[in-house]
């Protein structure tokens, strides 16, 4: 397992930026495996209009779900902001038949993994 791997770097926990930098590229490139092994907590509780789902396969469900709507499409991150452990992100995703105009995700990162996820947005045709 690497430093990454175990949320820690050379100077300890990764910072929250370090976290969702690393999140967001992994995400940009379609890597959910490595994303999951190195920037989310095993037991991680995700939140979303979808219900409660926890752990890797919950993230993993999600994934699917907004892949569903947006599969061949690109998505835009215009914001992220960040405080403490508390992580927030404002994106949008577009296809040529749909888009997502109001993507806002929420996380809070503890020794450098996202152990809680919100996740918001909504499709148009």
């Amino acid at each position: 397992m690497t430093q990454q791997e175990s949320g820690y770097g050379a100077e300890g926990p990764r910072t929250i930026q370090e976290v969702l930098n690393s999140h967001l590229h992994h995400r940009t490139v379609g890597d959910l495996e490595g994303d999951l092994r190195e920037n989310y907590a095993d037991d991680v509780v995700l939140l979303s209009a979808e219900g409660v789902h926890r752990g890797h396969d919950g993230v993993r469900h999600l994934a699917d779900t907004l892949q569903s709507y947006i599969q061949d499409g690109s998505y835009q991150f215009h914001k992220l902001l960040t405080d403490g452990e508390i992580g927030m992100l404002v994106w949008t995703g577009s296809t040529d038949e749909l888009k997502i105009h109001d993507g806002v995700d929420s996380f809070v990162v503890r020794d450098g993994r996202i152990t809680a996820q919100t996740i918001h947005y909504s499709t148009r045709r």
